[in-house]
């Protein structure tokens, strides 16, 4: 579950962006679906740590 959300929130971000926006919108996609899967597994690894 730790890298997980990565792949699919990158291709994601592509699929909706692309839906929305042509290219461009894919490119801006796969940016924000990186950027929230990195967030969401740093998010996730923090918690693991203080879980004592």
């Amino acid at each position: 579950m730790g890298c997980l959300p990565l792949p699919l929130l990158f291709v994601f971000g592509v699929v909706v962006g692309n839906a929305f926006g042509g290219d461009a919108g894919a490119l801006w996609g796969a940016g924000i679906g990186l950027s929230l899967g990195l967030v969401f597994t740093a998010a996730f690894v923090t918690l693991l740590r203080r879980r004592k």
